[in-house]
């Protein structure tokens, strides 16, 4: 998996321009009545390729939503944090219950103004449970299961259940 470097100290007008309309959208549907007309109008102009029947439920924070790719019934439960600079893809009918954080960048340890990027992957009937983090780089599986107040450091294979800091096998699906 290719990591890429952006450096934050120097990004350009229009990419500037872009996080402040993104960050002034995501206050936006935070402060908004769900399930009504214009939440689904904020989510889809925050995610405009999200699939069909899917959810997400605020409050929300999410870094860079262009990065962010949705499928179809797709639940995100409220608290979800998405720092997004790598890229986020969640397949179809995947779960991910309250306060989850999905991280796809991190700090450079010498020059802190350098993030480091790498994909985060969540596989169609992934189901990720209360308050794990799954962190920049992994794929979790199909069918999987993450275990709540996990934290994810590495792949987990389709069909498996993973628990604990740093996540591990417990049971084969």
């Amino acid at each position: 998996m290719n990591e890429f470097r952006i450096d934050c100290a120097h990004q350009s007008s229009d990419e500037l321009a872009l996080a402040k309309v993104h960050a002034q959208l995501v206050f936006r549907l935070n402060h908004t009545m769900p399930m009504t007309k214009e939440y689904d109008c904020l989510l889809h102009q925050i995610f405009p390729t999200m699939g069909m029947n899917s959810r997400i439920n605020t409050p929300l924070t999410v870094i860079r939503p262009h990065n962010v790719k949705i499928g179809n019934n797709v639940i995100i439960m409220n608290g979800c944090l998405m720092m997004s600079a790598g890229g986020i893809t969640i397949d179809d009918d995947v779960q991910i219950a309250a306060n989850v954080q999905l991280i796809s960048n991190n700090h450079d340890l010498e020059n802190r103004m350098v993030i480091t990027c790498k994909p985060v992957h969540i596989c169609t009937r992934a189901w990720i449970g209360a308050g794990a983090t799954i962190l920049p780089g992994v794929t979790v599986g199909e069918n999987s299961v993450v275990g709540a107040g996990s934290v994810v450091t590495r792949d987990v294979e389709a069909n498996t259940i993973v628990v604990g800091n740093p996540a591990r096998v417990i049971r084969r699906i």
